[in-house]
């Protein structure tokens, strides 16, 4: 066993469980705990997370729905290895408060989106292209009335994604888009956002109905940068 009191924080909000789930959650992520360790007895924990006992086993049952640990009968509570679901469990959300997560996250939508935008400016069909122009005018609409569409967002970014013809990558993506929803509607507040949002849409599109692959994949890298800025800035 190696958590010492250095590795947790003590607990002072609401959702008291949810928020030592995420710590333990981080440590077993981190290695510090590792698969097959069993976690410190509940009197200890509570003692070193500064919480009571009923909000502990809370956040330990939680941890067990989501795959993280499990309950050995004469072992007491066991990490697991965590699978590729726990890891996209929505308790992970909760991470977005992380400044170095949400990072990561549009650093790999760096890697990915304008490939796909690069990908749809070839494979998009004319049904694809006539989705995108309806969305985008939705967007505009809601633009017009101060509203932050969010949904056309997050719907223009899945369509190009489905237009590329690569379902697994779309599938993935449609996860990290769900795990940047809170930021995104943050930031979709800021002064001139929504705008820019809107822009950048519009010149990914015009170069995938121009058939231009480079265009494409620039105009999308260049929408991320400005994204990436705005929501680094703003946490």
């Amino acid at each position: 066993m190696s958590i010492a009191r250095s590795d947790v924080e003590a607990i002072h909000k609401t959702k008291v469980y949810e928020k030592i789930a995420l710590q333990i959650q981080r440590l077993i992520c981190d290695g510090a705990l590792k698969p097959g360790e069993k976690l410190p007895p509940e009197r200890e924990l509570a003692g070193m997370f500064h919480v009571s006992r009923g909000s502990l086993r809370d956040a330990v049952r939680a941890l067990e729905v989501t795959g993280f640990v499990e309950a050995r009968h004469g072992e007491g509570t066991v990490v697991r290895t965590p699978s590729a679901d726990s890891l996209l469990n929505p308790l992970t959300a909760a991470f977005l408060h992380r400044r170095e997560f949400v990072g990561e996250l549009l650093e790999f939508r760096a890697m990915i989106e304008p490939v796909l935008a690069r990908r749809a400016a070839r494979h998009a069909s004319l049904e694809d292209l006539q989705h995108l122009q309806k969305i985008i005018q939705r967007q505009q609409e809601k633009v017009d009335r101060g509203e932050l569409a969010i949904e056309e967002d997050t719907e223009f970014h899945n369509t190009i994604a489905h237009a590329a013809r690569n379902e697994v990558v779309l599938n993935v993506l449609d996860v990290f888009m769900d795990l940047l929803k809170e930021s995104r509607e943050q930031t979709l507040q800021v002064e001139g956002r929504l705008q820019k949002s809107l822009e950048g849409h519009r010149q990914i599109l015009h170069a995938i109905e121009r058939r231009d692959p480079v265009a494409a994949e620039a105009a999308m890298r260049r929408h991320i940068e400005k994204i990436e800025g705005i929501v680094l800035n703003k946490m």
